[in-house]
């Protein structure tokens, strides 16, 4: 483990015998008073704490990572001053960026304000807490990192469609019944094209889902399968998606691989020994945690234990926490144990402790309001806000709803969108007469309060540009451009140096057809525009050149031509269409014969472009492949170098054995896999938020970060909060998606519901968990803003960008007019604007 991921501790004897020559016990007390005085009514419940579980709720902008530093070098000063045995504080947050981020503030503090060594404390990532002490013990972790390779798995790796192949193969019955759905006249061009879209799409994704789910929760294959039993429906889709978790397993172990959640599972089996739990808990007197709205059940598991004093907690306690986990020679947990939910062990511990003093010495801080990871990872608000609800009945709940980054109006509009959603929850389920227990509203009822006067922080709650609201109906997307590109360019006119700018999108389409409308007017007033999307979408170079180059080596493989057609898809060199139906009878779409059916225009253009680098292949030597490809891709100027780059490591590595068969296996090694690497301390996020830079970003990337100015166009209720819909092409399995219903029904059995709910009700519950994340990302979205928040909803957009030119009437996000109603004097008059132009 690199040293970038903690500050190392040193031995107790030598902090004291330095600390009683620099500074004795009194002025240590009264610079901790003096850090604890400067910090907000919330930073300082933190700061307060001493021992026991804590539970701070945090609104947006409360200075949540300055208040856990803080408390963190006041733990660490106390420590001192009681003359502790040796133990360290352990700080754990959700990104690299985040904890390279925090630590430099706790070391501060130690060296500034306390005069302290800047030692006795370590921040990690979760995932690299527990590769440290499955590294440290890897007897009993069963992990050897010399010998094993951690992937990330997603839909589309190959491991994954592995996994799908063998189980399709060994359960031919249910495959079968997947693939006359609901019903089935048995023509075969339509069998085609389901068994496309069950192999490369529907049987993926549930696979994928259901992985992430069960394993990041500590569930075995064979507890879905007795979940399954339990449900009545036709396609026993938990017992389909066990079986693929099973075939994903045997290859993983087969191969020597690990994902992010078999390091949690190391960790754990580490901790499941008495005398190594033992060791680990009596190093650390404490843990803070930060971003706990997005740990997974197994993850908190982890702290818990951590955060146990080994000392003071009962073995049955912690021998009933770890129950659930595997032996080391296994790697999941046996299929009868009984797992418990993450706020069990706070539960269990707490039960017989009447104060707050317990031996869970754990600080968790979060905001529930800003869970926007819930539908793509196994993360859940539900379990910090029990893990809020247990501290609270002992008195040990915080809320930091101070927040000094916005002015005033911002406040005042998130907060109402806040409560306003709410309320249209509650009064939509009581016309339904539903009250589903994990069915809860979108948002924790928290209020952000500005700071008061004389807060420390520099320029709290400062003043708004213009209004600091404005809301606007552009006629269309093109009106919604010029009307954006106008007032970035009045607001950079006046000091371009010292304000910052972004505009959050939705998705990423929508941030490169921005990109492309912006780039001339930036250009014009020497405006710099930083599209992050482009930068990501050249980290999609090598999984696009090796989609191009499998197909070309195989054409007549319809797994390979699919994917070729997604990626000329997603590059917009040929239009959104049926590629199931075109993958499905790869020589009739490529080489029609006479005949065969006609085809349309838009299937002519993408048959030409696949017979092209057909062509290509046969007539260009292999070392020259990789760049033609990026020049059809129509890659831009950093993308070329990027596949330049690819191509001379592909080539050195295949020199001396140069074939197709060689350039693959190199480029998929390139692709698949992630080796074990050094933390990088580099702060990433200062280049999104630039003085002077127009950032276009998504609103999911955004989340931790702020600006100036920030622009939310395109406010359309077909993306916030989104219609929770069926593919087409899957439709023929019913009006629901296998993998949402899979989620739904685990998360109905780890919340704890006397019943897992059926197809229907599964639904039902995975569309509530959809529309609740996507307006807590519109609240996250909003409160990004410091000076000025520019929103818009226009009255014509596409109704997916992947076609931006067909423009339709698109109803504005529900909030938006409710907004426009609330705060009427910052709707933006557009008839007064065009007169005055």
């Amino acid at each position: 483990m690199s040293d970038s991921n903690f500050t190392a501790a040193v031995p107790q004897e030598s902090l004291h015998s330095e600390l009683s020559v620099r500074s004795p016990i009194l002025p240590l007390r009264e610079k901790i008073l003096a850090i604890r005085n400067s910090l907000r009514p919330g930073q300082q419940q933190m700061a307060d704490w001493q021992s026991g579980p804590l539970a701070i709720s945090a609104v947006p902008g409360a200075g949540k990572s300055t208040g856990m530093a803080a408390a963190a070098a006041i733990a660490i000063a106390r420590q001192y001053e009681r003359s502790s045995p040796r133990r360290h504080l352990v700080v754990v947050t959700f990104t690299r960026s985040a904890a390279a981020n925090i630590k430099a503030k706790i070391r501060k503090f130690l060296r500034d304000d306390l005069s302290l060594p800047q030692m006795g404390f370590f921040v990690y990532t979760l995932h690299g807490l527990a590769l440290n002490i499955a590294s440290r013990h890897s007897d009993l972790s069963g992990l050897q990192l010399e010998n094993v390779t951690l992937i990330t798995p997603t839909q589309s790796h190959r491991l994954i469609r592995t996994a799908v192949e063998q189980w399709i193969a060994n359960n031919s019955g249910i495959y079968l019944r997947l693939l006359e759905g609901h019903q089935f006249d048995g023509e075969e061009t339509e069998r085609l094209r389901r068994q496309s879209v069950l192999r490369t799409e529907v049987l993926p994704e549930l696979a994928n889902t259901v992985i992430h789910e069960a394993k990041s929760s500590g569930i075995s294959p064979e507890k879905l399968r007795e979940w399954s039993k339990q449900t009545r429906e036709e396609y026993a889709i938990l017992s389909v998606a066990a079986g693929l978790y099973d075939q994903y397993q045997n290859l993983m172990r087969s191969r020597d691989f690990i994902d992010y959640d078999d390091m949690i599972l190391a960790a754990l089996r580490v901790l499941e020994n008495d005398s190594a739990r033992r060791i680990e808990q009596n190093q650390v007197f404490a843990v803070f945690e930060d971003e706990a709205q997005d740990s997974s059940p197994l993850q908190t598991q982890l702290l818990e234990i951590l955060a146990s004093d080994g000392d003071k907690t009962d073995n049955s306690s912690q021998t009933r926490l770890i129950a659930s986990l595997p032996t080391p020679n296994s790697s999941l947990p046996t299929p009868n144990s009984k797992l418990q939910t993450p706020h069990s062990a706070l539960s269990t511990q707490h039960s017989a402790l009447p104060t707050p003093h317990s031996s869970l010495n754990l600080v968790r801080v979060g905001d529930p309001n800003q869970a926007i990871n819930s539908t793509f990872t196994p993360a859940d608000p539900i379990y910090f806000r029990q893990f809020c609800e247990e501290c609270d009945r002992i008195k040990q709940l915080a809320t930091m709803d101070q927040a000094g980054r916005s002015t005033r109006i911002i406040i005042e509009a998130a907060n109402f969108a806040l409560k306003w959603i709410n309320n249209q929850w509650l009064a939509a389920a009581n016309n339904k007469q539903q009250t589903p227990i994990n069915r809860q509203v979108p948002f924790r009822l928290q209020t952000i309060r500005p700071v008061e006067v004389g807060d420390p922080q520099t320029n709290a709650n400062p003043a708004p540009v213009g209004g600091g609201l404005e809301l606007y109906t552009p006629r269309d997307i093109h009106h919604t451009v010029e009307l954006l590109s106008q007032r970035v360019i009045e607001l950079f006119g006046e000091d371009p140096t010292k304000n910052s700018a972004a505009i959050l999108v939705r998705e990423n389409r929508q941030g490169r057809w921005l990109a492309e409308a912006l780039t001339p007017v930036c250009k014009e007033h020497n405006i710099t525009l930083y599209d992050v999307g482009e930068r990501d979408r050249r980290s999609h170079v090598p999984q696009e050149i090796l989609a191009l180059l499998q197909f070309c080596d195989r054409p007549h493989s319809p797994d390979y031509l699919k994917a070729a057609l997604e990626a000329l898809v997603q590059r917009q060199l040929i239009l959104t269409q049926d590629l199931n139906a075109l993958a499905s009878l790869p020589e009739e779409f490529l080489y029609p014969g006479p005949l065969a059916a006609p085809q349309s225009e838009t299937v002519q253009k993408a048959a030409r472009l696949c017979r092209s680098l057909l062509r290509a292949r046969l007539e260009l030597p292999l070392y020259q492949l990789i760049s033609f490809l990026a020049l059809t891709l129509n890659y831009e100027q950093a993308e070329l170098a990027t596949a330049d780059k690819l191509a001379e490591r592909v080539n050195q590595q295949i020199a001396g054995n140069s074939s197709m068969g060689e350039m693959l296996s190199a480029l998929s090694e390139i692709v698949s896999s992630e080796r074990f690497e050094p933390v990088e301390t580099e702060d990433s996020e200062e280049r999104y938020t630039r003085p002077g830079q127009l950032t276009i970003i998504t609103m999911h990337k955004a989340k931790g970060l702020d600006w100036d100015y920030v622009f939310l166009p395109f406010l359309h209720e077909n993306l916030i909060p989104g219609r929770f819909w069926v593919p087409p092409q899957s439709q023929f399995l019913g009006d629901f998606t296998l993998s949402e219903v899979a989620r739904a029904q685990i998360r109905a059995a780890l919340h704890g519901e006397s019943t897992i709910p059926d197809v229907t009700q599964a639904w039902e519950q995975a569309k509530h968990l959809k529309i609740s994340e996507e307006y807590r990302l519109l609240y996250v979205a909003m409160t990004r803003a410091k000076r000025l928040v520019w929103m818009s909803a226009a009255q014509k957009a596409p109704f997916t960008w992947s076609k931006p030119d067909n423009l339709q009437e698109q109803a504005p996000c529900p909030v938006f007019p409710a907004l426009k109603r609330q705060f009427p004097e910052c709707v933006v008059n557009l008839a007064v604007m065009t007169k005055q132009a």
